[in-house]
């Protein structure tokens, strides 16, 4: 059900109820549900091969799913708001002659920005993100960093109500990176829905509003990554100077004793009892802490350890140099 601004709730820029996709008997994906609220910044995490690709490219409709239904910015066809979305496909691709303005209105001319006002707005981004000396040169004389932030510019240059971005971050440096995370959040604050696929975690831990967890062409988990993070009790560090005592008793039956330190998952009960009985029991507390779980550990058990594995296992390329 889509949500209702007139009670507080954001509607939905994208629904998608038992997306289903096969490619030669193979299913891709199974049975995927999405609501992603507008203004949002939506993370869909998995490893390579998990289903993302093929999510977002039937939610763009570039192919359609073999079952399931998909609403996308109020329209059931996406073709029908193609010109309200923009799209940074997992394959770069800008033509290599093309110099870095022209590419850009190229790209937004293809979403029926005229191509005059699409070179103006080019010069403009260009210069907002400090690449005004890249202007003329042709995307051969660029590196490969430097022509994926001119993708990017050229993915919203035609100022998008939807922008779905596919591993953004691959290939990019880390201040880069950081530039396109801000990007990200100055674009929601304007009321851009932004939806990102990603297998490097901390991106989307620090990003997104609510995450999709994809794994093996299925969604087993789809909400706010702190209802992700709270799948895992959040895990108690005690240290005590004395090592024996009444106040024993009262730890969790999961407490494991190293040292001075006691670990253990918080109780549902809370804290509050435990510590009464320490100091009751004049346990001596010299410190406690309280940790949540992250977003990775999260995912190892709403995914498996399998999903969590591969996901590992993918560096991102910046990592390789």
């Amino acid at each position: 059900m889509s949500g209702n601004a007139g009670d507080g709730v954001r509607p939905f820029a994208i629904e998608a109820r038992g997306l289903v996709k096969r490619f030669d008997g193979f299913t891709a994906v199974d049975g995927v549900d999405l609501s992603v609220p507008q203004g949002s910044i939506y993370g869909v995490l998995g490893p390579n091969g998990a289903g993302k690709t093929t999510t977002l490219r039937m939610l763009l409709g570039i192919i359609d799913p073999d079952a399931g239904y998909r609403r996308i910015l109020g329209a059931e066809r996406p073709h029908d708001v193609a010109r309200a979305i923009g799209y940074l496909p997992e394959e770069r691709g800008l033509y290599p002659a093309m110099n870095c303005v022209e590419a850009i209105a190229f790209l937004g001319a293809l979403r029926g920005l005229p191509l005059r006002e699409g070179r103006r707005r080019a010069h403009e981004m260009l210069e907002q993100h400090g690449l005004t000396y890249a202007a003329d040169r042709q995307i051969r004389q660029l590196s490969k960093g430097m022509a994926q932030q001119v993708q990017i510019l050229g993915t919203l240059v035609h100022r998008p109500r939807l922008v779905i971005f596919d591993e953004p971050f691959s290939g990019l440096d880390a201040i880069n990176q950081g530039r396109l995370e801000g990007m990200m959040r100055g674009l929601a604050e304007q009321g851009t829905t932004v939806i990102f696929s990603t297998h490097v975690i901390a991106h989307a831990e620090r990003l997104c509003d609510e995450v999709a967890i994809i794994a093996g062409g299925r969604v087993p988990f789809a909400g706010s990554v702190d209802a992700a993070r709270d799948r895992i009790p959040a895990q108690v560090r005690l240290e005590t100077r004395a090592q024996e005592g009444l106040w024993r008793r009262a730890l969790p039956n999961d407490a494991r004793h190293e040292g001075n330190f006691w670990h253990f998952s918080l109780p549902e009960t809370g804290i509050e009892p435990v510590l009464r009985a320490l100091i009751e029991g004049e346990a001596g507390i010299l410190s406690l802490s309280i940790e949540r779980a992250g977003l990775h550990d999260a995912f190892v058990a709403i995914a498996g350890e399998a999903a969590a594995r591969a996901l590992d296992q993918e560096k991102p390329e910046e990592e390789a140099r």
